[in-house]
């Protein structure tokens, strides 16, 4: 379906379904047992469209975000980590 650059870490894998024409939708499955349910666990890790050869980061698992540069993502996840801000004089104020 799409060559997918990431390996999915120990325990994981990934599948991919087409919520709509022309966006892949990319899911993270975890593999490990929950004592809250025997179904599958999974997280959507983002989204791809196979025209524009682009990755994009999720709203959530139904909403395509903004595009990414696949070498800012992670194994886990597409949403993009944010620097958090400096501390300043006036946060303890």
């Amino acid at each position: 379906m799409i060559e997918f650059p990431h390996v999915p870490p120990k325990g994981y894998s990934y599948e991919y379904d087409t919520p709509s024409r022309g966006v892949v939708r990319i899911w993270i499955v975890n593999h490990y047992q929950f004592s809250y349910t025997s179904e599958q666990v999974k997280s959507i890790w983002g989204f791809y469209k196979p025209s524009t050869k682009k990755y994009y980061a999720p709203i959530n698992s139904k909403k395509v975000g903004n595009v990414v540069d696949i070498q800012d993502t992670t194994p886990y996840s597409a949403m993009q980590i944010l620097q958090p801000m400096r501390p300043s004089v006036l946060s303890f104020v």
